[in-house]
């Protein structure tokens, strides 16, 4: 009698193994994934001209563009947070500061800076995919060869991204 009620409790597990398998991890993957915070970004100080290192952010753009290198943060929440400077031919200059979020390639800006060397944060806050929106040539370029090597594959350290700008392109990155 024990041997047939083992034998029945254990028929619906028999009967539909990959029923039971499927839920096993689908219900794994979504009780161990963590959702994504974001930390309070803190402005930095207003990027000096000796701090800047020049970077190319392809021929799309005639503009230089640099970053900051006191600036470069690496967050606890994955984000690389940076001072970018862009300047124009005409001698015209942006600067504003942003962060890359190499695990799902979007960029967003905390703020731009003003004409008297103070930020004054960004209004439209928000994370904004890499690849749809063409004005990010250097954002673009910066997580692709500099930030983000291997697509979510973030820098280590501050070194490393300043030694990747220095070197004009991360190690571990591919040129398309």
């Amino acid at each position: 009698m024990k041997r047939l009620l083992l034998l029945l409790c254990s028929v619906p597990a028999i009967a539909s193994p990959t029923a039971y398998a499927q839920k096993d991890v689908a219900d794994y993957e979504f009780e161990n994934e963590k959702p994504w915070i974001e930390i309070q970004a803190q402005l930095p100080p207003y990027p000096q001209t000796e701090n800047l290192l020049q970077f190319d952010a392809g021929p799309a753009s005639a503009n230089s563009h640099y970053v900051d290198a006191p600036s470069i943060s690496l967050g606890e929440d994955n984000v690389v947070r940076f001072s970018l400077v862009t300047k124009s031919p005409s001698g015209a200059m942006n600067v504003s500061y942003e962060g890359i979020r190499c695990q799902t390639a979007e960029k967003r800006t905390y703020a731009y800076g003003r004409n008297n060397n103070t930020w004054i944060q960004a209004r439209m806050s928000k994370w904004v995919n890499l690849e749809n929106i063409a004005q990010n040539y250097p954002q673009r370029a910066l997580y692709r060869y500099f930030f983000c090597p291997l697509g979510v594959d973030m820098v280590r350290d501050t070194d490393e991204a300043i030694r990747a700008l220095k070197a004009g392109i991360h190690p571990r990155a591919v040129r398309y």
